[in-house]
């Protein structure tokens, strides 16, 4: 571990060199050069000397390659008296002491601002969701707009400030120190008489047309044999989840899918594109019951479902890997839906998918593939 080498090398223990390791979130600062955003100290002495010589800020500022105006600013903040005029090591000693006073984060001072991102956090939106919603929700109101850096180094780094370490557990990783992301590999053989992805209209690709769906299943642990049916509609992002009762088997998954596709408007029932799994075994008889035109995708190609993968990696929130997923009734998966269809997206310009389906039922000639960022 990268942690326990760096502790011995500096000469501490293990668990000192993790300790410091979790106190700042667990984010290794970058160890990039100074910027030269701010005036160092031989510039200064240059600007000391040139000034006493009775050169003015524009030719100061030419011969060091700052602006004047800053020139102007610094000579104006650093002159106490004409008499002692400006002193390169007192401007120094004070531009070092104003840079190292602490700074009071916004998330700690802005109290408003802190309880609305705590409450989103506890409904399970991502920081970045947040950050980006809040300007929607206060478009005049920049007190209430945060970044979503600032929200991760508010959990993940101690002295940061104004949120509880605990409400990492709402992340989609539940982590409580920040590290890579990785995604596991994909499974699934073929089944007989399936239609591949390439003869799939081309209308699907650019998500301007709703009514085409992603679908497969997020399984549980091995020992229980449980599942869950995941659709997502391409254009709106609209989630719908599929109780499998006991097993999922091709008859299961098709009675479910048959159900749920039902309620829908003919708009919305186009085509469905799946991985390559037995479950889909009654794809014919699927497509025959719903009017779907279903497709498949091609062996351990993921990213030709992109959207589904996306929400069934969020799901695993909800569901970890290895528990009994039987155990979620139709109520419970009917609200973790409701509770993802909520989420503000950015693909949707951060409108949420129920909203993106409202508008589209509302209004269907204006579909939210065009109205909103694909």
């Amino acid at each position: 571990m990268l942690t326990d080498d760096a502790a011995r090398a500096v000469g501490v223990s293990e668990g000192t060199g993790r300790g410091w390791f979790r106190r700042v979130g667990g984010v290794v600062p970058a160890l990039t050069p100074p910027s030269g955003y701010r005036l160092s100290l031989a510039e200064r002495e240059e600007i000391a000397c040139l000034t006493a010589a009775g050169h003015g800020p524009r030719e100061i500022g030419r011969r060091i390659g700052r602006p004047a105006s800053t020139v102007s600013r610094e000579v104006a903040r650093n002159t106490t008296s004409p008499q002692r005029g400006y002193r390169a090591w007192t401007a120094q000693a004070r531009a070092e002491a104003n840079a190292a006073r602490p700074k009071q984060r916004k998330l700690a001072t802005q109290l408003s601002l802190r309880a609305q991102v705590q409450q989103r956090l506890q409904e399970n939106h991502s920081p970045q969701q947040i950050a980006n919603r809040l300007r929607l929700d206060y478009p005049n109101d920049p007190e209430m707009w945060v970044s979503h850096e600032s929200i991760y180094q508010a959990l993940y780094v101690q002295g940061r400030g104004g949120l509880r370490r605990e409400l990492t557990t709402h992340l989609r990783t539940g982590r409580t120190v920040r590290k890579p992301r990785r995604r596991p590999g994909e499974r699934r053989g073929r089944i007989p008489g399936m239609v591949m992805i390439s003869e799939r209209p081309a209308e699907v690709e650019d998500r301007a047309v709703p009514g085409h769906w992603e679908g497969d299943l997020i399984l549980g642990s091995t020992a229980s044999g449980s599942a869950i049916g995941t659709l997502v509609e391409r254009s709106t992002r609209y989630v719908i989840l599929l109780h499998l009762p006991g097993d999922h088997t091709a008859l299961t998954v098709q009675e479910a899918m048959v159900t749920v596709m039902a309620d829908l408007p003919e708009t919305l029932k186009r085509t469905l594109t799946w991985d390559q799994g037995s479950e889909m075994a009654n794809h014919a008889r699927i497509a025959a019951a719903t009017g779907l035109d279903i497709y498949f995708c091609d062996p351990h190609s993921p990213w030709q479902r992109g959207s589904n993968e996306n929400t069934n990696g969020l799901l695993r929130q909800y569901f970890p890997k290895g528990t009994d997923l039987s155990l979620h009734g139709p109520g419970i998966l009917e609200n973790v839906a409701a509770e993802l269809n909520r989420r503000p997206r950015k693909t949707l310009g951060w409108a949420t998918p129920a909203e993106a389906l409202d508008k589209l039922l509302s209004n269907p000639s204006n579909p939210p593939g065009v109205a909103l960022t694909g």
